[in-house]
């Protein structure tokens, strides 16, 4: 078969001739042969490959920059970045799908002491935060109210004053009233006033460029409980007597999960499993996520820093906090836990239980 003119080539690959054109210009899709008289365009009929490739990836939504890197790989290669894409476009989905789901709720809330049949709930706490057995100071700051309940693992040279930062800006919620309708805008305006809190204590740090927080925090609101969450401390449900993790790790390691290049079982013994991909602190990506949970009587809160998710299996978590009905009581004992299997790390945990309240 001879070389296909553009109509024809457009038609066989579903690429239009103006696309064609752009790919071209791009150097994305080159012609195998430019008519020097007419400027004629024509292309060689094994080059419908990676034209139909294009086309895919283009209804995917790839970037074309992006479609030129995964053309010049092999195979294998190819699906490994493709694979990766896709699992970024769908952690994008789930982020506006929450955001959306918030608006939602925020829009339609009803406050339920406007329900005569409604019951009156309230939260019973517990925090406690431990140095561990292996480092010389605690960099974790936990926090727990009747509003607010909050976990900061700070890392770098002002790791400790950096958590503290994080959690004291958002303190303020205990005693603010807020409206439903209104929460979403007072969460982001708390945020901002972490990050600039973290800011500057970086700046006073002698490397202000390693001094930074996570932050994973939740707002007590009568009959929901509103996430923040930033980094790799943890936010897990116990109810109806399972036990589910409501945080995604903000991690390297977790992202390489994500995209099908690591198994959960090998992200547990990764040399890099506790990099993190976002963070408050200079020069992070400081991108929060934000969700509304509505929350039923009988369950069960735990916020922890990665010095106890890390080092206690979630088998042994999830026995702790099903068994033990004291808050104070749980928080000791995870965090004896987390010393009994070396305590390498800070180790913070938070337990708030839902509950009716007495009349």
């Amino acid at each position: 078969m001879g070389l296909l003119t553009i109509g024809t080539f457009a038609k066989a690959s579903r690429l239009s001739p103006k696309a064609l054109r752009l790919y071209d210009e791009l150097g994305l899709l080159t012609p195998a042969r430019v008519d020097p008289v007419t400027g004629y365009r024509l292309y060689a009929p094994e080059q419908l490959g990676q034209a139909r490739l294009v086309a895919w990836l283009r209804r995917l939504g790839m970037p074309l920059a992006r479609i030129q890197h995964v053309c010049t790989l092999e195979a294998d290669s190819a699906a490994q970045e493709i694979r990766a894409f896709w699992a970024q476009v769908e952690a994008d989905t789930a982020a506006r799908r929450d955001l959306a789901a918030f608006l939602i709720d925020r829009l339609s809330w009803k406050d339920p002491a406007m329900s005569p049949t409604a019951k009156p709930l309230g939260i019973r706490y517990a925090a406690l935060s431990d140095t561990g057995l292996v480092r010389e100071s605690n960099q974790d700051t936990a926090y727990a109210g009747s509003r607010l309940l909050a976990v900061a693992d700070g890392f770098g040279s002002g790791g400790a004053p950096a958590s503290a930062a994080a959690v004291d800006a958002l303190k303020r919620l205990e005693t603010d009233s807020i409206p439903a309708g209104n929460l979403l805008n007072v969460l982001e305006d708390a945020i901002e006033q972490a990050k600039q809190a973290v800011h500057g204590i970086a700046g006073t740090s002698s490397a202000p460029e390693e001094a930074g927080t996570t932050l994973t925090a939740m707002l007590w609101t009568g009959s929901q409980l509103a996430l923040v969450h930033i980094g790799d401390s943890r936010v897990y449900l116990l109810r109806d007597g399972e036990l589910f993790q409501i945080t995604h790790d903000h991690t390297m390691v977790q992202s390489m999960v994500d995209e099908g290049r690591l198994s959960p079982e090998e992200a547990a013994s990764h040399p890099q499993r506790s990099l993190l991909q976002r963070a408050l602190g200079q020069g992070a990506d400081a991108t929060t996520d934000m969700r509304l949970h509505d929350a039923q009587q009988g369950d069960r809160y735990l916020l922890c820093s990665d010095g106890l998710s890390t080092v206690v299996p979630s088998e042994e978590i999830h026995r702790v906090i099903s068994e033990i009905s004291d808050p104070e009581q749980t928080v000791r004992e995870l965090i004896a836990l987390a010393n009994g299997s070396g305590g390498p790390d800070n180790v913070s945990c938070v337990v708030a239980d839902v509950m009716e309240l007495q009349q």
